[in-house]
């Protein structure tokens, strides 16, 4: 990676700054406090351009855009390492009024963020993008190499390199958004434990329904301070406003009492019969979401 062309600011890149800075939770919309995303990788637009306009036409407000397969890679393959395709993500996004509202790096998913020798490399390069963009908030799962609900022993060297990890995206003024498998609970020990503010809760609905815990329970034993941004969606199956376990009206009371505002992600939560169908899918449950936290 070319690092000194990320450190060129753009005139476009300024402009989109004040969008979406820093602190995903703290973000209150012109729509009001919550605003509905969805992820370009599940919209099949990974790292695409079209992903901005067909978020639009799916009615959200912003896209989650994904850093780039990862694979046995050094660090992630990415189109937005040049400045030029940068640029041109940011002048869609403002010609369009579809905000970036986060980097996501799906590649550890599937990766070990606790043993793979280059991490410090990867994260770094999604937090140099961030801040070339102005983009506030980065999503990192540690996924099935890194359950530590299934491989508890990995935890010390979790928080080692979150520790080390934190200063820097806290130098760059974003925030690292974690996915765990960990109830509330143990999630809020373990931030705390990392103990930065630029490390934070990606709360994922679907984690916590398919163990079958009390969703608006987990959302208030974490509090408001340690959630950035949410994946408001639960696995594949049906659309939200069909899903029995999932009480959306009562969710943004929660939130709302909370003191909560920011970015809803729509992740999942496709139709069994028809997954594939990225405009009915994405567009029903944005408009739902939208019914419920918007009023629209």
């Amino acid at each position: 990676m070319q690092r000194r062309d990320f450190l060129k600011a753009t005139s476009v890149a300024l402009a989109s700054l004040a969008s979406a800075r820093a602190r995903g939770g703290d973000a209150v919309a012109a729509q009001g406090r919550y605003k509905i995303a969805v992820c370009d990788w599940m919209i099949l637009k990974r790292q695409k351009l079209g992903a901005i306009a067909l978020a639009q036409e799916i009615g959200a407000d912003g896209v989650e855009v994904d850093m780039g397969s990862l694979g046995d890679r050094e660090t992630f393959e990415s189109a937005l390492n040049d400045a030029e395709t940068r640029e041109a993500f940011l002048r869609e996004s403002a010609d369009r009024g579809v905000e970036i509202c986060s980097l996501a790096m799906s590649g550890f998913y599937a990766q070990s963020f606790a043993e793979r020798p280059t991490v410090p490399r990867m994260v770094g390069d999604c937090i140099v993008t961030m801040k070339a963009m102005g983009i506030g908030v980065a999503f990192l799962p540690l996924g099935v190499q890194g359950d530590l609900v299934k491989r508890p022993e990995l935890r010390p060297w979790i928080v080692k390199r979150l520790r080390a990890l934190a200063p820097v995206a806290e130098q760059a003024g974003v925030v690292l958004g974690l996915e765990t498998a960990l109830d509330a609970a143990a999630e809020a020990k373990l931030l705390d434990e990392v103990g930065s503010p630029a490390v934070r809760s990606y709360f994922n609905f679907a984690n916590a329904l398919q163990a079958g815990r009390d969703l608006i329970a987990e959302l208030k034993t974490l509090g408001a301070e340690r959630i950035c941004q949410i994946h408001c969606t639960d696995e594949d199956g049906v659309w939200l406003q069909n899903n029995p376990r999932v009480d959306m009206p009562a969710v943004k009371r929660a939130l709302d009492g909370m003191g909560w505002s920011g970015w809803l992600v729509v992740e999942r939560s496709r139709d069994a019969a028809d997954p594939r169908n990225v405009r009915r899918n994405f567009g029903e449950n944005v408009a739902y979401l939208k019914s419920v936290f918007q009023g629209a």
